[in-house]
């Protein structure tokens, strides 16, 4: 059978291309023709996709207003000669200029300075990410630096101040030393002086490596918009909170992310520690504590420097005490332990009654101790025992009674404080020039940034319980009484402390006959230990009582009673003083001679601070022998 042969139309190939050039040509004119038309079309397109936009960001207060304005154009055109017939060339006009064809934007390529320092760091990294045996490796010497970055950005003078890489996945980014390794080569590399910040991206095998601004250091300190429990340790990124606070700096105010610690019955980290170089900004942290500590709570302060630099809080109203002597810090920490304890016997029998707790319960109490170490060196010294045993039931159990405890130390001291400190402290903060592992070592993780150069005074490291690592910048609080201290900041100080409260005298008027005996009785038990020097103790009571009235009482052993205390403060006047006679202190083998218990001696000490003699290295008093017939201390007879 033979083959029929196909159609000459479909086997001749000219008429068809002659087609195909004819409609070709045929499009060719017809877009020409058309072409206003579509560019205007385009263009009015553009136009209504832009007022739509412009509407829906126009808050809904204000689109009635807008709308009233464009009715109100759209009827003076109207009524204007012309005016339609203007309106509508003009509004062709514009949509042919919103409608036109705009050339595609090529986006700039790194200059040449720019590439060979991308050239250089893919080389560097060629190392670390290459292993033999991958058949198609990502980094290779003389490879493809393009392939690995991206949305690469450099500053003025031509370092990279932004990049990503991306790395094999094979690269252990899991691992800590592994990532130290890439951040040190990527810190020398893009230059040092600067401060890098590294976000790993495991899922993605990528590494964003980007600049930090420097924290702001012109805040000085303030009352801050807070609420009741919130302390403001200082002020970080804005990437790193979700939270601003306004704050004066100079003559302008903004807004600036703050690190708030939280304290109180639900704070997961009621307690913090403070370590750092000297001269890094420690005190004046303690200082901007105490401050806003004092706007909703009491405040107990003890100095180990013993340089006075809290001497702008002493007599202050809500400032309990401020203690530089090793015996004023003993017995001003063997109070608070007694305090704490009477809080919660109080706290738990209301709660047994069914009935709230106290308002002075509830009222916070702030321990705020400043190099207790130097108190530890000076405590071991003496023989004694050390200060921070004493601190084990306020950090065990001070969130239930309303006690916060804040320690401050140096760093190169980390090792002398005690184990309640270190346990019981889920707050950290780390000021001051530190090495990532001793950051690490204090906080619990590294930072995610490198150390910066230069290091101002109260920049530093910051970690609330088992959250992220925050870079920290303290508030500028310095000491008012210090001559270098700048008017203004002096100013600032000033206006945040509280007035200063009543002298001693007139407190133990306020308190009255039966409280100052009681009084005497905690001074005299805890005098029997030899661990307190009475004088301070009583003042620091007297001075604690005409603020606040106790709802229980101490007995002689430091134990609660049930009996409210008596509102008719008059002594009963036949009761007569009964004097008592002291012991004369018998040596005991060794260095130090332990004098046995005497009456104590509640006259007013005069003569500045207490226990600076022997801070400063003085020779302690040596013990009382028995005193005249017409010095001898008296105790109310019920005490003898």
């Amino acid at each position: 059978m033979t083959r029929r042969p196909l159609p000459r139309i479909l086997t001749d190939s000219a008429p068809v291309a002659r087609g195909r050039e004819f409609a070709r040509s045929a499009a060719d004119s017809a877009a020409d023709v058309f072409h206003p038309l579509i560019m205007i079309s385009r263009g009015l397109r553009r136009l209504l996709a832009a007022g739509r936009r412009r509407w829906s960001d126009t808050p809904e207060d204000r689109r009635g207003s807008l709308l009233f304005m464009a009715v109100g154009s759209v009827l003076a055109v109207a009524l204007v000669p012309y005016g339609p017939l203007l309106a509508l060339v003009t509004l062709m006009g514009a949509a042919a200029w919103a409608g036109r064809e705009r050339p595609a934007e090529v986006p700039a390529g790194p200059a040449d300075a720019e590439t060979d320092r991308l050239r250089a760091l893919y080389e560097a990294l060629v190392p670390y990410f290459a292993i033999e045996g991958d058949p198609t490796p990502l980094y290779a010497h003389d490879g493809d630096w393009e392939s690995v970055f991206s949305d690469y950005e450099f500053d003025e003078t031509g370092r990279p101040s932004r990049f990503t890489l991306k790395y094999p996945p094979y690269f252990t980014d899991g691992d800590a030393a592994s990532r130290a390794r890439i951040e040190q080569v990527l810190h020398a590399k893009s230059g040092r002086g600067r401060e890098y910040h590294f976000a790993w991206d495991e899922e993605a095998n990528q590494l964003t490596l980007t600049v930090l601004p420097p924290l702001p250091t012109d805040i000085a300190a303030q009352q801050f918009v807070t609420t009741h429990g919130e302390t403001v340790l200082g002020f970080t990124d804005p990437d790193a909170v979700q939270r601003t606070l306004p704050v004066a700096a100079g003559e302008a105010t903004r807004d600036e992310p703050p690190v708030i610690w939280r304290t109180g019955l639900r704070s997961t980290e009621p307690h913090l520690l403070v370590l750092g170089r000297p001269g890094a900004g420690a005190t004046t942290l303690l200082r901007s504590i105490a401050l806003q500590a004092l706007f909703y709570g009491d405040v107990l302060v003890i100095d180990g420097n013993g340089t006075g630099e809290y001497a702008c809080l002493a007599g202050r109203t809500g400032v309990m005490g401020v203690e530089t002597g090793l015996s004023g810090a003993m017995a001003t920490l063997e109070w608070a332990a007694h305090e704490t304890e009477r809080r919660l016997i109080t706290a738990n029998r209301a709660r047994q009654a069914g009935q709230q707790a106290p308002d002075d319960i509830r009222w916070p109490l702030w321990i705020i101790i400043d190099r207790p170490t130097a108190l530890a060196h000076l405590a071991a010294a003496e023989g004694r025992e050390d200060p921070q045993r004493l601190l084990q039931v306020p950090l065990r159990h001070g969130r239930a009674a309303y006690v916060t405890v804040v320690v401050a130390d140096q760093i190169d001291c980390a090792g002398m404080l005690s184990e309640p400190v270190l346990t019981h402290t889920r707050a950290r903060v780390v000021l001051g020039p530190a090495a990532p592992e001793e950051v690490e070592a204090v906080l619990g993780a590294p930072p995610h940034t490198t150390p910066a150069a230069d290091v101002p005074p109260g920049r530093g490291y910051a970690r609330l319980g088992s959250g992220p690592v925050h870079r920290l910048q303290v508030p500028v609080t310095p000491d008012p009484f210090d001559d270098a201290t700048s008017e203004a900041h002096r100013q600032a100080v000033l206006s945040l402390l509280p007035e200063r409260a009543a002298t001693v005298g007139a407190a133990g008027d306020a308190w009255g006959v039966e409280d100052t005996v009681d009084a005497a009785a905690m001074v005299d038990t805890v005098a029997a230990a030899g661990t307190v020097d009475t004088a301070s103790t009583a003042s620091m009571v007297d001075t604690a009582g005409a603020d606040r009235t106790a709802d229980t009482e101490y007995a002689d052993d430091g134990a609660v009673t049930d009996e409210p205390a008596t509102p008719d403060r008059t002594p009963s006047p036949t009761t007569t003083p009964t004097p008592t006679t002291t012991a004369t202190p018998t040596a005991t083998p060794g260095p130090i001679a332990t004098p046995t218990p005497t009456a104590p001696d509640n006259t007013p000490r005069t003569g500045g601070a207490i226990g600076v003699d022997l801070l400063f290295g003085g020779v302690a008093p040596a013990p009382p022998s028995t005193p005249p017939a017409s010095q001898e201390a008296t105790v109310p007879p019920e005490r003898a």
